[in-house]
This record gives C-alpha cells, sequence and structure tokens, in this order.
C-alpha cells in the first residue's frame, strides 16, 4: 500500500508540474513538444489584418507614462502635424509638470494632467481622445490597452506589448471585438538600415531569405543600482528573454510572418547567473545583503525558432554582460547576407565570400532606400530619437490613422513578438524543451502575401 501510495503522490506531483504551464505535452517528429492552448475565435469576431477605420484628421492624444520613454515621445510629438496632446498622466506629478513644462516651452495649448494609480483609467473614458499612447512598466501595458480599447480608443504600447500568453490573447481578442488598432511601439523596424535591407529583401536583393538573427544586447548592470525598480524586481523570479522585440521585430517583418510564414515552434536556453552577483559584490561588498540577493535571469538567452515554411530565427538577450551594444539584425538569403553589427556590411552573389567594399555598400544602400527614409528622413535626423527611427515610428502612426489606413504594425505583430517572454522561460526552464508558438490569427497568417505599407 505504502508503494501504491508514493506511486500515486508522484503521478500527481507530475500533474500539478504540468498544469503549472498550463499547457499540453506533444509530439512533432518524435520530439517532445510542450503546447499551449490557442482558445477559438469568439462567434461573431472577425480578424483585424489590414484593419482600416475611418480617417482622423486631427488625431488626439492621451499620453500615459512620462517617464524616460513618455517624455522623449511627448518631444517629438510636438514636430508632427495633425495631432493634439489632450492628456499627460503619470504616477508622479513631478513628471506631468515637467511635460506641461515642455509643452508649453513649444506653444503648445496645456494638456489636462492626470496623477495617481487610477487616473489613467480616467484619460481612456474620455470621449476627447482618439488614441492612447502608453509608456509605462511593462506589467501594466496588457491591462491598460485593453481598457483603453474597451473604451473606443486607438492604442500605441511600448514593448514588450504582453508578458504571458494570456496577455497576448487578451490583446487580440479585444482589437478583434473592439476593431481598434494595437499597436507596438517597436521604434527599431524604423531604424534607416532595418528599413533599407528590408526593402532590399523585399525586391529579392538576397534571394529567398532562410535565415535571420536579432538581438538585444545592452549592458544595463546600472539597473541594478535600484535593487527595488519594477524591472530588477522582474528578474528576481524570470529567466527566458524579456525584453525580445528590438531584435526580433525587423526580422519578422523581413520574413513576412503571418503574411506568408508563420512562426511555428522555439527552444530556449539561458547561461546560469553570474554577472549580477559579480556586480552587486562589487557595489556593495562580498558578504553584504545586496550580493546575497537571488536572481533567475541568466546572464545570456538564446532561442532557435522555426517557421511554418522551414525558415530559422535566432533571438538572444543579454542585458548583463559587459559587452558594446547590438541588435545584430542578421539576413541570410540564397543570394546574399547583411549585417547591422558590429558594422553595416552587405556580401552578394556571385562574390559572397567577402563584403562589398565601402563605396558599393554605400551605392547599394542609396539604391535602395526605403521611401519612408527618403519622405521624412532628414526630418527624423532632426528631431532625433535614436537617431530618427523613433520619429519616423510616430510620423506614420499619425499619418496612418489621419488617412484611414492600415497600421505598419498591427496587434497579431505585438503577440507574436511579445509571446517570447513566457515561451522562452518556459523552454529554459524545462531545460531547452521545444514549445509551441501560438497561431495568433488563428489560421489566418497565409491570407497575406508579403508585409505592404500604405
Amino acid at each position: 500500500m505504502k508503494r501504491v501510495l508514493k506511486h500515486f503522490f508522484k503521478l500527481c506531483l507530475l500533474v500539478i508540474i504540468i498544469f503549472s504551464v498550463s499547457c499540453a505535452s506533444t509530439k512533432q517528429d518524435g520530439v517532445k513538444m510542450v503546447e499551449l492552448k490557442e482558445p477559438k475565435r469568439p462567434v461573431g469576431q472577425e480578424n483585424v489584418l489590414h484593419l482600416a477605420v475611418d480617417p482622423i484628421p486631427t488625431v488626439r492624444i492621451g499620453f500615459i507614462g512620462i517617464g524616460n520613454r513618455g517624455f522623449a515621445a511627448l518631444r517629438r510629438y510636438v514636430y508632427i502635424e495633425g495631432i493634439e496632446i489632450k492628456a499627460i498622466c503619470d504616477l508622479k506629478e513631478d513628471r506631468v509638470k515637467e511635460g506641461q513644462a515642455y509643452l508649453r516651452s513649444r506653444s503648445f495649448p496645456p494638456a489636462d494632467e492626470y496623477v495617481g494609480e487610477e487616473a489613467w483609467k480616467k484619460v481612456c473614458e474620455r470621449d476627447d481622445i482618439d488614441l492612447i499612447y502608453i509608456c509605462t512598466d511593462w506589467l501594466t501595458h496588457t491591462p491598460m490597452a485593453v481598457y483603453a480599447m474597451e473604451q473606443g480608443k486607438h492604442v500605441a504600447l511600448e514593448m514588450p506589448a504582453a508578458v504571458t500568453i494570456d496577455e497576448c490573447w487578451q490583446l487580440v481578442n479585444t482589437a478583434e471585438r473592439t476593431r481598434k488598432h494595437c499597436m507596438l511601439l517597436e521604434n527599431c523596424c524604423y531604424d534607416f538600415f532595418e528599413l533599407t535591407t528590408l526593402n532590399m529583401a523585399q525586391k529579392g536583393v538576397f534571394g529567398e531569405l532562410i535565415h535571420g538573427e536579432g538581438a538585444y544586447i545592452h549592458e544595463g548592470r546600472y539597473q541594478f543600482k535600484d535593487l527595488e525598480s519594477w524591472r530588477v524586481k522582474f528578474y528576481e523570479n524570470y529567466t527566458g528573454n524579456a525584453y525580445p522585440t528590438h531584435g526580433f521585430g525587423p526580422i519578422c517583418q523581413a520574413m513576412n510572418i503571418h503574411r506568408g510564414d508563420k512562426l511555428n515552434y522555439l527552444v530556449s536556453i539561458s547561461s546560469d547567473q553570474f554577472g549580477i552577483s559579480n556586480y552587486l559584490k562589487e557595489l556593495h561588498g562580498e558578504g553584504s545583503p545586496e550580493s546575497q540577493r537571488k536572481y533567475a535571469l541568466g546572464d545570456i538567452n538564446t532561442t532557435i525558432i522555426r517557421t511554418e515554411k522551414g525558415k530559422t530565427i535566432m533571438v538572444q538577450y543579454d542585458v548583463i554582460s559587459p559587452r558594446p551594444y547590438s541588435r545584430l539584425h542578421t539576413l541570410s538569403g540564397t543570394k546574399g547576407f547583411a549585417q547591422k553589427y558590429p558594422t553595416p556590411n552587405i556580401a552578394l552573389d556571385p562574390d559572397s565570400h567577402q563584403f562589398l567594399t565601402e563605396e558599393k555598400l554605400n551605392k547599394l544602400l542609396k539604391e535602395y532606400e526605403h521611401p519612408f527614409i527618403k519622405e521624412i528622413g532628414e526630418k527624423a535626423k532632426q528631431v532625433g530619437g535614436h537617431g530618427g527611427m523613433d520619429f519616423i515610428m510616430d510620423y506614420r502612426l499619425i499619418h496612418c490613422l489621419r488617412n484611414g489606413l492600415p497600421l505598419d504594425m498591427d496587434v497579431y505583430d505585438a503577440a507574436e513578438w511579445s509571446c517570447l517572454v513566457e515561451l522562452t522561460k518556459i523552454s529554459t526552464t524545462h531545460g531547452g524543451i521545444p514549445v509551441r508558438i501560438p497561431d495568433f490569427t488563428r489560421g489566418d497568417w497565409n491570407k497575406l502575401q508579403g508585409l505592404k505599407f500604405f
């Protein structure tokens, strides 16, 4: 009897572990794979591929979060025509006052001020706002975006859009049900090199793209000077790729994800945690309470993804190691190759064993310069924002809303790129087990053929 009970309890424990990640195990080609449930599309709901709404001649905006990213956005928006800044909101009154002072210095009408934990809801509930622009901490992105869409507002939100698969589905379902735009503010998709190589890929310069690489490698140990910050607290129990979209988004665009191909599954592994402990020892001393804190976040995470059409993508994440910044941005096709880091280089058939000379590279980049750069590139450089890509992103968002056009990025992009936060954690914490990536379009991934800008 004792032996039976022992096996029974072992079985119960196994069931609990399986349900703890809310997934089921399946097999593909004989390999065990974790597969999360994909909810069916509710009756009456339709996809929002190429969603277009009535033109909004003057886009009225409410900004939620006036920290570093939010205040930078506020500074950019004073240079965009056809907008009104109706409200600014933050947890801290001094940030709101600073934003208000900036608007005044640019001769903008004063915006209504909102301060406090629940003040953002009042901004979303106003009937004189068209767009909610969210620049808050990661854990609040989805709740705010969902509430804003339910109040009839379009939404633009910082990265990642969601930190769980459930949140990804919340965004998708709400956007489909309300027929409102939900755009991830992925500025790296508007980087000059990323845009130009995207244009080259779409024109077949690299042949058929087979593989892409993206990353967020950004030494950020300084964050651990404030051990109570929301980001550092997140790292206490998280390992995987917490911030995938900067490197991943542009690669997905170039490889037509949910526009003729889709993400199928991933495997992800992380190194152990070394750098945080070493940094805290150097900062506070060996044996200090600070140096004894435990963090789950591995120093370096590497994820490999396979698509429905047999292509592969590698994504890396490292905010701990002392190394130069890199998003990788590598495209490899049947006729050529491009990389941005450590220096921009391109190699093409028939001389693909070496990179183009600087003269030939500059000529090629000029020849395939993206239309966005030709239209607004010089002004973007003047206004700034990571070299101008932030301004191009904001300009395009407002241009599409004012003209009733589909946005450059949709809610499926937001979900697909952000879902790596939880999926890489599942794979990493289960020894690199393959994990199925949900199809957030629910079977409509092949209805569009190629990424199209309107």
